[in-house]
């Protein structure tokens, strides 16, 4: 398993998904409750939200709209799917590496490096 593999948390409860990838802190078994927590029904409104959006594409596409249309859809999508991430490793940052703070030590260094690589991703994208 790499670190660029990523996983996603099925929406119910501790189920698992056997096809999803594995990320460090899934694979040395930290689950929920996780800092988007408190706000998981705004946060999964928010991801219906974007899903519409890019179904809007895809009608967009079928219905051959112009290139520049579509261009300004897609640019919307992908801020608002910016602005989703940035939300999220926020909440990372208050919760799971201010918890980690107040443990210090080897915790704290691992999910500092977590956070780092999850900016480094978001940057390159």
């Amino acid at each position: 398993m790499t670190t660029t593999q990523a996983r996603t948390e099925p929406d119910h409860a501790h189920g698992s998904d056997p096809h999803a990838e594995q990320t460090p802190a899934a694979a040395t078994g930290h689950h929920g409750p996780h800092g988007y927590s408190g706000q998981k029904d705004a946060h999964l409104k928010r991801l219906r939200r974007i899903e519409g959006q890019i179904r809007g594409l895809q009608r967009m596409v079928d219905e051959d709209v112009y290139c520049i249309d579509v261009l300004t859809q897609v640019s919307a999508s992908t801020k608002a799917l910016q602005s989703f991430a940035l939300s999220l490793l926020e909440e990372h940052l208050r919760h799971c590496v201010a918890a980690a703070a107040e443990e210090g030590g080897a915790e704290l260094d691992a999910k500092v490096a977590e956070a780092t690589a999850a900016i480094s991703r978001l940057l390159r994208s």
